[in-house]
């Protein structure tokens, strides 16, 4: 079922466990997130970038998102969120459909025009009753790459951070923390740097680049207080290497569907894996729900 950002968040805060937020692609991926909440009894974020709304369109994946999560996942809280928004158009157009949470992604500018276009964004969405998520410390790479190192990992200033959350008003925050987009050998997650932020903040915090840092680190992260943590690369990569592997095993096969089919679980697997690290997985149950 479709819910408020915040319900979902909230829980999570009082239960200190992470709530996992998939980035989709297509009517497949979207599927795959879905059937993994079913099967790990987890809440769950669906969130798209500029570029999947480019093409898919947002009047599709908005109601892609609003059936799957009403018919395949009736009984599991699922929000819809954007990722990474950099323009007032594209934000403002999620949240006339019905998106219950955005980012404004403003990290690349100086501080103070950051912090004066984020909270431009904040007094719109609040006016509907929408969350923000803001950003400070540039998020580099690329979702999807794998393997090599990735050069000057940008770090947020802990004295940033505060004055950020503090002028904008943010409802969540993502930080630059040691994280990439992507999968690299030398990501890192600075966990004083974290605590940091996350003690003085007081606000939902949301860790990027969460495919490339290793299992005891995340569980580490989430016990510093992170609460929410983005996955792309890792569905991506799943859902690639498997079509391409279905392809060349089957050449001559013309039913696309038959293609496809195999990806749907190869993202529902990760995606479940992810549950149950984060914490989120068997946090819903069902009777819960319906009463």
């Amino acid at each position: 079922m479709l819910v408020h950002i915040k319900e979902i968040v909230k829980e999570a805060r009082k239960g200190n466990y992470a709530v996992g937020a998939f980035n989709i692609h297509n009517l497949e991926s979207a599927l795959g997130v879905a059937q993994a909440a079913n099967k790990a009894n987890s809440p769950a974020i669906i969130q798209v970038s500029e570029g999947a709304i480019k093409y898919m369109g947002l009047k599709p994946i908005t109601h892609i998102v609003s059936t799957i999560a009403k018919n395949i996942a009736a009984n599991m809280p699922i929000a819809l969120h954007l990722d990474h928004g950099s323009s007032f158009d594209s934000i403002f157009e999620c949240i006339d459909s019905g998106f219950t949470s955005v980012h404004i992604d403003a990290s690349s500018l100086p501080l103070d025009e950051n912090i004066k276009l984020t909270k431009r964004v904040v007094e719109v969405a609040h006016a509907r009753n929408v969350w923000v998520q803001g950003e400070i410390g540039s998020m580099i790479g690329g979702h999807g790459n794998i393997g090599g190192k990735i050069k000057d990992i940008p770090l947020a200033k802990i004295e940033d951070v505060v004055k950020f959350v503090k002028e904008t008003g943010v409802d969540t925050i993502a930080a630059a923390v040691g994280t990439a987009h992507g999968v690299y050998s030398n990501e890192d997650i600075k966990f004083i740097l974290l605590s940091d932020i996350t003690k003085k903040i007081k606000k939902p915090f949301v860790l990027h680049g969460g495919s490339g840092i290793a299992d005891a680190k995340i569980k580490r992260a989430i016990k510093e207080g992170v609460n929410i943590i983005n996955i792309g690369s890792d569905i991506k990569i799943a859902f690639c290497q498997t079509l391409v592997k279905n392809c060349l095993k089957n050449k001559k096969e013309t039913d696309p569907r038959n293609l496809l089919r195999p990806t749907i679980k190869a993202v529902e697997d990760i995606v479940c894996d992810k549950m149950k690290l984060f914490g989120s997985a068997g946090r819903i149950k069902a009777k819960e729900i319906e009463t």
